[in-house]
């Protein structure tokens, strides 16, 4: 039987960090849509239906009307009794003192209060959503929450086993062509033994196995590589502690083709052990006429 569609339907107070959650939700492969008209969702149902590459939707609610509430509440009666869709709603409250001390701040006007005094919309949003708050599955007050403890929460509550948002990226790169400019950790291995200069390895890449232990069979080569990777090993949970979702080790040599593609081969497969790695090699199809290449 085909597994359901997770939707999560994030509503609440404006204000409240809707905006946050759905930055959540899309690091989480989720595929957001936000404040997509009623009239239009049974139609994007059917097209998830048939599509059938989407399996995880995040459904942003943000009440600026009495139609669209009502709207959207038959929309959920629908959806109770749908076997397809595995339906949840998130929803996000902050007191009434926070959320004018943060529209303050931004100096935005409530949606519900346009022309009328911030605590009129306050209210009348309260009101509307009563409902919609007792049938949440889950609710947040996110009034002494920061965005990234707002963020941690999410994750805690919708994060499951099967998958995990934090990935690694180990990139080879050329100097000569340029820093990766989403680089998060940058290394240059210019200083190791440089294949180029040898005629029977100079056509040749990192990939190549004569290549790769031509680098790999140096005394430089595995005291770099053993520090190297120790110093990953202990930065990386502090990257993951702090909240990032991906972090790009970037290792570059003069052109991208040798060096840099055998460590970060070496380095991306040992970190697979412990992490999601996807190792990507740049500028290895580049070549280019100049001197010093590698």
């Amino acid at each position: 039987m085909k597994e359901p569609l997770k939707l999560v339907v994030v509503t609440g107070m404006s204000g409240a960090g809707k905006t946050v959650a759905v930055q959540s939700f899309e690091d989480l492969g989720y595929f957001c849509v936000d404040n997509m008209p009623p009239s239009l969702l049974p139609k994007f149902w059917e097209l998830v239906r048939e599509s059938g590459k989407i399996n995880k939707v995040a459904l942003v609610i943000d009440l600026r009307s009495r139609a669209f509430y009502d709207e959207i509440i038959e929309l959920l009666r629908n959806l109770d009794n749908d076997s397809f869709i595995d339906t949840k709603i998130l929803f996000l409250d902050a007191s009434d003192e926070e959320l004018v001390a943060r529209y303050k701040e931004t100096r935005r006007s409530h949606p519900l209060a346009m022309e009328g005094r911030l605590m009129d919309g306050i209210n009348l949003e309260r009101n509307l959503l009563r409902d919609m708050r007792m049938k949440a599955q889950i609710v947040v007050d996110t009034s002494k929450l920061t965005p990234r403890q707002l963020r941690e929460e999410i994750f805690h509550n919708f994060e499951t086993s099967s998958e995990t948002a934090f990935h690694i990226e180990v990139m080879s790169f050329g100097f000569k062509y340029g820093v990766p400019i989403d680089a998060d950790v940058v290394m240059d291995v210019r200083f190791l033994p440089n294949p180029y200069y040898i005629d029977a390895l100079k056509k040749k890449t990192g990939l190549d196995k004569d290549v790769y232990d031509y680098v790999m069979n140096s005394d430089k080569t595995e005291a770099f590589y053993t520090q190297f990777i120790t110093l990953l090993q202990t930065i990386i949970p502090g990257y993951k502690d702090e909240g990032k979702t991906s972090l790009t080790i970037a290792i570059g040599c003069t052109g991208g083709q040798h060096r840099s593609v055998a460590l970060s081969k070496r380095i991306g497969e040992a970190l697979k052990e412990n992490y999601p790695v996807r190792i990507s090699h740049r500028d290895i199809a580049r070549r280019k006429e100049t001197v010093n290449r590698s």
